[in-house]
């Protein structure tokens, strides 16, 4: 495949800042502050009255661990299949278990639901116990991609582990390894230079849009103390132009 560049929004304000500056796809959540939860069904349905680009939706149904019980993974199946009539294209899944192995028992109701339709390996292999056989597991359950930083707080951190997927993949045809966390046009640009076979990246570009609230009572937070309530997170065009023109260059 050419180069894929994925844009993680949560909000119809970044959707339609990242298909305008050339996003090939669009990862679909909502509460980006808390590293993303399963959005909403009337969000998905704004974006494909305006757009048919590809869209995966992310199944997340709290913050935290990938220890999923029962009635947290019937809750997953049951959006994906309202989130398939609605236009997704496909889904970003992903569940371990105790000890830090991916549980592909546990996820089989997801893998059903899904339905045929497009499926990535989330983040959780980068808690995962081995990476490696995390990303060869995703691949023999039929996920066509998985996520990962390599196993590190952000890619270029983790890129020795990114090398050995993307030499996996090569060797094996297995999943794409979707570069995630951290990435911006020069984290691209570097990444192409030492990993020529690094082709596909994920960001949210994100940018701070100052809250049009001229009263504002300090000291009262809504969530996670000290989040500031008065900047709201929204995808930037130019940090997606950028990042477009790093992956096409």
């Amino acid at each position: 495949m050419s180069g894929l560049l994925e844009i993680c929004v949560d909000s119809l304000a970044s959707a339609r800042a990242a298909i305008g500056a050339g996003a090939d796809r669009l990862e679909l959540c909502s509460a980006l502050a808390v590293g993303g939860l399963t959005p909403s069904a009337a969000l998905l349905a704004q974006i494909r009255r305006e757009s048919a680009i590809p869209i995966r939706c992310l199944m997340r149904p709290r913050a935290g661990d990938f220890l999923y019980a029962p009635e947290e993974i019937q809750q997953m199946a049951m959006e994906m299949a309202h989130l398939g009539e609605l236009g997704a294209d496909g889904f970003v899944i992903g569940c371990l278990t105790p000890g830090g192995e991916l549980d592909g028992e546990t996820m089989a109701p997801l893998l059903e639901a899904a339905r045929g339709k497009g499926l990535t390996l989330h983040r959780c292999i980068d808690v995962s116990r081995d990476p490696v056989k995390t990303y060869l597991e995703a691949g023999n359950l039929g996920l066509d991609t998985v996520l990962t930083s390599g196993a590190a707080s952000n890619c270029a951190a983790g890129m020795g582990t990114i090398a050995a997927l993307l030499n996996l993949r090569e060797q094996t045809g297995g999943p794409e390894v979707l570069i995630g966390a951290g990435v911006n046009a020069k984290v691209i640009t570097a990444f192409r230079r030492a990993l020529p076979q690094a082709r596909a990246f994920h960001m949210s570009g994100k940018t701070q849009r100052e809250s049009g609230m001229a009263f504002r009572r300090e000291g009262v937070p809504m969530g996670i103390p000290g989040l500031d309530e008065w900047h709201i997170d929204q995808t930037s065009p130019e940090a997606v132009r950028l990042a477009r023109q790093a992956l096409d260059a």
